[in-house]
Order: structure tokens, then C-alpha cells, then sequence
């Protein structure tokens, strides 16, 4: 290949690095969407292979120039952003890619969440009118007998003392039910589905049974101060298990194996998110919950963090966001 022709071909993804290696030095990484960012490491890998080329065949001078400013540049940022702190990962992770992944992964949460509330309201519905159709639409063990008390006073008569073991408990529980939604998506979604069904069948259900003994009130103010927190994140993890499914049976123009690769990483980043929020809801639910407050001030409690998760997910890293939502690779 002669030098006419080599500049030809790789002068464009030269200058693709060239300017967002600028847009990164005038405004930072952050400036840069994780498309972007992956871009920026292909098109390093690309120049360094150019560079050795054009060592090889013995280019000219003023071009090898400038290929190894450009390969160095590059190097800079990309190993440079690699040797980051631990907190600093954790961070960017926390306001940006997060967040971001949500946005992106809008369709599938929104399919979830659809389903949950219509199972909820069904389940509600149903239990209301024909009390008996309870075990028909829910295993046994998941349905409270002889209801007695409130669930204030059953399920969260424990002192303080029990805190956090409690906490610990519903963290560990909540993780193995989203885990159990993320796996679903290698059984091409169907199990993801199912998981996300039975837990708004659960909700609408339990909540009819706590109403019809006199407890209704109590109940949804009693689920309040985590519910918002938990069920966001059960709702993300059912969006992980369909992206896993929809790269299998949609992978677009992706080859099956890349776009299971592909989304596989976007279904990380979600479940990543999901087990930090459960352990926010279970920490929630082991201390805050079990207090002996008023159910006005526990649905209050609710209601910020419901406002406050919206505008996380709506507002957090909105400024590097530039990908559209995606469902299928």
C-alpha cells in the first residue's frame, strides 16, 4: 500500500480521534458518551497499528510525526482514565453511566413496569371481589394467613436493636429476587417476565388481603418509605433480563455473539445499579420503616424518594447523554 493510498483510507478515523481527543482536553471524559468513549479506544487501537505501519514502511517523516503525537495524546487519556481512584470510578458510574443506562434502556423498563402495575391492579381487583381466587393467583407461601394485625405492627415489630440484621436480611432477599429477573433473560426473557408477573400479582394481592382486613391504609404506608426505591429497582432489574433476551432472538445488525456481548454490558451496568438501590431500600426498610410514626408522615417519607429517584434518573448526567433508548442492539 503506498502512502497516497494509506492516507486515503485511515485519514478519517484520525481525524475522528484528533477531534475527540479535543472535545476531551476542552471539556474532560465526562464531556464524551459511552458510545463515544468506546469509540475513542477503537480508534487508539486503529492509530497504533497505523503507526506501526508507517514505521514499517518507511512513511514520511512529518507523518509519523504526527501519527505518534496523535497515538500519544490518546494513550494519555485512555490510561490515564484507567488509573483513576476507585472513588473517583465509583462515582462517575453513580452520576453518569448510570443514569445514563436507564435513559437508554427506557422501552424494556417501561414494559415491566406496565406489567407490574397491570398484575397489581388485576391481583388487587380479583382478591377485592372473590377472596377465595388469592391462592389461585399466588404459591401459598406468599400469601399472609389469618391476618391479624397491620403490617406495621406484625411484620415490623422489631426494636432497634434487630435493625440491622433486618436490613441485612430484606437486602440479601430483594438482591436474589432481581438476580433472579437479570438471569431470566437467558431463558429468552420468558422467566424475566414471569418473576416481574408473580411480583405484581404479590403486591396487588397482599394489599387486597391487608384491605379487606381493615389494615389497607396502613399497609401501603407502611410499603411507602422503601416501596418507591424497590420496585424502581425490580422494574430495572426485569430491563436487564429483556436486554439479555433481545440481543438472542433481535440482534440487529450485530452478529448473535456481539450483540449479546453488547448488551450483556448494558445489563451489568443496570444490575450494578440495582443492587446499590436495594441495599438503599433495604436500609430503608430495616431502620426507617419499623419506626412508630404516623402513616401520613411514612407516606411523605415515600413520596420524596419517589420524587427524588425521578429526578436522579430523569436529570443526572444529562448533559453527556446523546444515545436514544434502545430495546434491541
Amino acid at each position: 500500500m503506498t502512502q497516497a493510498i494509506f492516507l486515503e483510507r485511515r485519514s478519517a478515523g484520525w481525524e475522528r480521534l484528533d477531534v475527540l481527543l479535543n472535545t476531551a482536553r476542552r471539556r474532560g471524559l465526562r464531556a464524551l458518551t459511552s458510545d463515544e468513549v468506546r469509540e475513542l479506544g477503537r480508534l487508539y487501537r486503529t492509530a497504533t497499528s497505523d503507526l506501526a505501519y508507517a514505521r514499517g514502511h518507511l512513511f514520511d517523516p512529518t507523518l509519523l510525526a504526527y501519527l505518534n503525537r496523535l497515538v500519544a495524546r490518546a494513550h494519555a487519556y485512555i490510561y490515564g482514565s484507567q488509573a483513576r481512584s476507585g472513588s473517583a470510578r465509583i462515582a462517575t458510574f453513580f452520576v453518569t453511566t448510570f443514569p445514563q443506562e436507564v435513559r437508554r434502556s427506557i422501552i424494556p423498563f417501561a414494559i415491566c413496569s406496565f406489567l407490574t402495575v397491570v398484575c397489581a391492579i388485576v391481583a388487587y381487583v380479583v382478591v377485592m371481589t372473590h377472596h377465595g381466587d388469592v391462592y389461585a393467583l399466588l404459591p401459598s407461601q406468599m400469601i399472609p394467613s389469618d391476618i391479624k394485625k397491620s403490617l406495621h405492627n406484625s411484620n415490623f415489630a422489631f426494636g432497634s436493636a434487630r435493625s440491622p440484621l433486618m436490613a441485612s436480611m430484606i437486602i440479601t432477599n430483594n438482591v436474589k429476587v432481581a438476580a433472579l429477573c437479570f438471569a431470566g433473560g437467558v431463558t429468552l426473557g420468558v422467566f424475566t417476565l414471569y418473576e416481574i408477573l408473580l411480583n405484581g400479582l404479590m403486591v396487588g394481592a397482599v394489599g387486597a388481603l391487608y384491605t379487606q382486613a381493615g389494615f389497607g391504609y396502613d399497609f401501603w404506608a407502611t410499603v411507602a418509605p422503601h416501596g418507591f426505591i424497590e420496585l424502581t429497582a425490580i422494574q430495572l432489574a426485569g430491563a436487564a433480563g429483556l436486554l439479555l433476551g433481545a440481543a438472542i432472538l433481535a440482534p440487529g445488525r450485530l452478529r448473535r455473539r456481539d450483540a449479546m456481548k453488547e448488551n450483556a454490558q448494558r445489563a451489568g451496568v443496570l444490575f450494578a445499579g440495582v443492587a446499590s438501590m436495594l441495599g438503599v431500600a433495604g436500609t430503608i426498610e430495616g431502620f426507617f420503616t419499623p419506626l412508630r410514626l404516623p402513616p401520613e408522615i411514612r407516606i411523605m417519607f415515600g413520596l420524596i424518594t419517589a420524587l427524588a429517584l425521578v429526578g436522579y434518573f430523569t436529570l443526572s448526567g444529562r448533559s453527556d447523554q446523546s444515545s436514544k433508548a434502545h430495546l434491541f442492539v
